[in-house]
């Protein structure tokens, strides 16, 4: 079958909150959400975050075969009028058996196509955790720059892990 793209709404939420939990399980390091917080947010929580209103602060994309989610990646829009020019990636997740066949690549040219096309948004942001060279370098990719490091940024069972911040300006 072919993959198709598409922005989640609130009836996706069932599969969609299936695949974070699974993210934040097997990728602990990678997701500043806790998996035993979320999972006991309620399925109102994970619909309210694929609104599809025009009005919605955040969106998810997707990646679909055969009704299966086989990535995810969301945008959030900053509320607060005095940053209302910047976004945040979030919760960018392909599972391993899905990786290396450009899925991530085409969320975020969606996730971008989408900030571009918002009026008067000027940045996309976003956080990886220091090592993930894979993640780092679709990002690069992608046309984002380092612009810092954020020790002890997120704590694990294992200590702490390092953040890297990342920019796009939209206007380039």
């Amino acid at each position: 079958m072919t993959i198709s793209y598409r922005r989640l709404t609130p009836t996706d939420a069932i599969a969609y909150r299936l695949l974070m939990l699974e993210a934040y399980t097997l990728h602990p390091d990678a997701f500043t959400s806790d998996v035993k917080e979320r999972e006991a947010l309620p399925i109102a929580w994970w619909e309210k975050r694929l609104d599809s209103s025009l009005t919605a602060s955040e969106v998810v994309f997707a990646a679909i075969e055969d009704d299966q989610l086989l990535g995810v990646a969301g945008l959030s829009v900053e509320p607060r009028k005095k940053a209302r020019h910047k976004s945040t990636v979030f919760g960018m997740y392909v599972p391993l058996a899905h990786r290396n066949k450009g899925i991530g690549g085409q969320l975020m040219s969606r996730v971008l196509a989408h900030a571009k096309s918002l009026n008067g948004l000027l940045i996309v942001q976003l956080t990886v955790t220091e090592g993930n060279a894979g993640a780092q370098a679709l990002y690069k990719r992608m046309g984002f720059v380092t612009f810092g490091l954020e020790p002890l940024a997120v704590a694990v069972d294992s200590g702490f892990v390092s953040k890297v911040h990342m920019w796009k300006d939209l206007r380039e």
